[in-house]
């Protein structure tokens, strides 16, 4: 063999090596990337969120929500009581924190907040009849393609949203008029949504509702169920006010918590979470001598542990200071979230409010060992 053709033979092996090492790599990356995502998908867009909050009458909630602010009582509120009351109607079962499989954690936050939200609405009589769960993978993929600001009609596969897409879409105030909203957990013409798909998360992240005609209609359909208002929230005043009229938060921030609640329910701030969650409560200091306080419900099943206030408090949930919430919320891409007008509700507390036994709520050393071994996994 010639001089020469060892050198072709040797460059040719040296590009083959080269391609396997790069596909070897891009498969690390990309397990990597997804058991990162597959707890989070929190991507910022300050551009994006600006250019929609520009897009509203209002924008802020201390505006859009005068009302709400000015006659906020500062009362003690858990509307997670009312998701609880409906999902028992509707399923014949208590009301618990959901598991996301992918980084999708925007459309996680957001659906709590809207499902809360329309639970309270048909507390108050405002609903005729109990809602169903809120189906996250629509939300998802409006929130990565019409949503976004520009719109895309292809986002890739690359896992992750903000808050302001997510409220574009949510709120159907997209470019085109006539897709974005709420689909719920049930059968749609060629779409089983009645339970979780991670996979089907994934494809139509990618595309609207999966692309096509069947993914057009299914963004129309959701057109038929949107938010009323959307309001960037940037304090915890704001968001209390909010949570105490029955107007959930979904919070977008980059701010980690601990996985051990303390002896009042709260989690100490820890680390970096790039993430998207659900303020769906609030407490006073003055109301029961402690610390004031929003309940954030995560998205990652019974993730954590510890004492819990009050004894209904759901599992995967958190108390968070007044002082992390006002950090959280400093990211400004955290909305209130509301099915009717902004106004001041005095809501129903009637006896339907009784706190659960703490033993009905607390979950077994063994599930919660299951529950933190997969989400290491």
């Amino acid at each position: 063999m010639s001089r020469a053709d060892r050198w072709s033979l040797s460059a040719v092996s040296f590009v083959v090596v080269m391609a396997i090492l790069g596909v070897l790599v891009e498969r690390a990356t990309r397990r990597t990337a997804d058991a990162i995502d597959a707890r989070f998908g929190y991507t910022p867009d300050p551009v994006g969120t600006r250019q929609f909050l520009a897009e509203l009458d209002q924008p802020l909630f201390s505006d859009a929500g005068k009302d709400v602010m000015q006659k906020a009582q500062q009362k003690d509120t858990f509307l997670y009581r009312h998701a609880d009351r409906a999902h028992r109607e509707v399923y014949g079962k208590p009301f618990g924190p959901w598991k996301q499989g992918i980084g999708d954690c925007v459309s996680f936050g957001w659906s709590m907040g809207s499902y809360v939200g329309q639970c309270v609405d048909w507390a108050e009589g405002e609903l005729p009849e109990p809602p169903k769960l809120v189906a996250t993978e629509a939300i998802y993929s409006g929130s990565r393609t019409a949503g976004r600001l520009p719109p895309v009609s292809q986002a890739g596969y690359s896992d992750g949203s903000y808050g302001g897409a997510a409220a574009r879409w949510v709120a159907g105030k997209c470019k085109d008029p006539s897709v974005g909203g709420i689909l719920f957990r049930q059968q749609y013409p060629g779409a089983d949504l009645t339970t979780y798909n991670p996979s089907r998360a994934k494809e139509w992240g990618n595309l609207l509702c999966g692309g096509g005609q069947v993914g057009l209609a299914l963004a129309k359909l959701a057109n038929k169920h949107t938010a009323k208002n959307v309001a960037l929230v940037r304090t915890f005043d704001e968001a209390a006010a909010s949570i105490e009229s029955g107007y959930p938060v979904p919070v977008c921030s980059g701010v980690g918590f601990s996985s051990q609640r303390d002896a009042d329910g709260f989690a100490p701030r820890s680390g970096s979470w790039a993430h998207c969650m659900c303020f769906i409560g609030v407490r006073y200091a003055k109301n029961e001598g402690k610390r004031d306080g929003l309940l954030c419900i995560n998205s990652w099943g019974v993730f954590n542990a510890g004492p819990k206030w009050p004894a209904d408090q759901p599992d995967g949930s958190f108390w968070v200071s007044r002082e992390t919430v006002d950090a959280m919320l400093s990211g400004q891409d955290s909305f209130s979230i509301s099915g009717v007008n902004f106004r001041y509700r005095n809501l129903d507390h009637g006896n339907w409010l009784q706190p659960v036994p703490p033993e009905a709520r607390t979950p077994s050393p063994a599930r919660l060992i299951a529950d933190t071994f997969h989400l290491a996994q």
